[in-house]
């Protein structure tokens, strides 16, 4: 198949083209490249572009034999959304709604959505099930549920059939090096843990120590993007197969906490991750972890490269290889930057 990759130039979107690529199928990314990168479009053609240009989106899905769509097109920084609500309202959904509606007059009904744990806000129970409430604490949350339910209303109204993946913190790199996560500014945990351990940023801040959790920082599940390239080839192919209509965690079901993962990033590096602890931010749920048997049971998917060894590994070794003054032994101190427990 030809699919449409909407953000393919990003974190996860270009690991997943890879991996389409491997399946024998022919990722078109469709990027604007505010977050994503040209350099880590290599398996397809690539189409500049924005969600918010209906022409555009109109014109690439006529030019290319598109028959599935993956997206993962949106922003993602938790306490961002909730400084910024309107910002993450407009772009993770009112250009969604443009993308479909450019999906059903080109005829195309495979969509697999790049969906999140954020959906379900405070867990009432741990590992969290598919049927758990949805119950968002943050706008970046409410408006990848706001893109379920329109998935639903376009299954029943114009038989699109949608997979949307939640799944719980992305992690590590790709094993060959290949890709791996360059957000600016970053955000999540573990490349500013090892960023830190390298010296290019003065400390890591520390967001909640007060926590009710084993030593007070929060928990998460973190999953290989890898893991989460091969479920979404794995979805697609399950839509190109007759599935219908699918909603399904992607996780490990095992949760570490801030600390734990410090202490792992050290293990891996050789290196202390020197932190400073800062208060709570709004938004950060103290426990999240995934029940992922659905995804088990219905792509025959598992994970493989999920150890929190691999992820650490994996990110350092591609933290290496694209800081050039890291593997120099250099010094390039930066100004600590806030990170989420993601």
């Amino acid at each position: 198949m030809h699919v449409l990759v909407a953000g393919g130039a990003g974190y996860i979107g270009s690991t997943t083209a890879k991996a389409l690529s491997r399946a024998g199928h022919v990722p078109v990314v469709f990027d604007n490249l505010e977050k994503g990168h040209r350099e880590a479009v290599r398996w397809g053609p690539f189409v500049e572009g924005d969600l918010a240009d209906r022409a555009q989106l109109a014109d690439t899905f006529r030019r290319f034999p598109i028959e599935g769509v993956i997206h993962f097109a949106a922003y993602i920084a938790v306490g961002e959304s909730m400084r910024e609500p309107v910002k993450y309202f407009r772009n993770n959904v009112a250009n969604t709604l443009n993308l479909l509606e450019a999906m059903t007059g080109a005829g195309v009904r495979r969509i697999v959505f790049s969906s999140t744990a954020a959906v379900y806000g405070d867990p009432e129970t741990t590992p969290i099930p598919e049927d758990h409430p949805l119950r968002p604490v943050s706008p970046y949350g409410e408006s990848k549920l706001m893109v379920e339910r329109l998935l639903e209303w376009f299954n029943v109204t114009h038989q699109i059939r949608p997979a949307r993946l939640r799944y719980f913190n992305a992690a590590g790199a790709d094993p060959d090096g290949e890709t791996g996560e360059n957000h600016d500014p970053e955000t999540h945990l573990i490349p500013l843990a090892l960023a830190a351990a390298a010296g290019d940023r003065d400390a890591l801040e520390l967001f909640g120590s007060d926590y009710p959790t084993a030593d007070g920082t929060p928990v998460r599940d973190y999953i290989h993007v890898t893991d989460l390239a091969d479920a979404h080839v794995r979805a697609l192919d399950w839509l190109a197969g007759g599935g219908l209509n699918l909603t399904a965690n992607l996780g490990t079901g095992e949760g570490f906490t801030v600390r734990q993962v410090l202490g792992a990033v050290e293990q891996v590096t050789g290196r202390p991750v020197p932190f400073v602890e800062r208060p709570r931010r709004a938004g950060d749920p103290a426990v999240l972890i995934a029940d992922s048997g659905r995804a088990r049971r219905m792509l025959g998917w598992t994970p493989t490269h999920s150890s929190l060894e691999q992820i650490i590994g994996t990110a350092w070794n591609w933290y290496g290889r694209n800081r050039p003054e890291l593997s120099r032994g250099r010094d390039t101190s930066a100004s600590p930057a806030r990170t989420a427990p993601q």
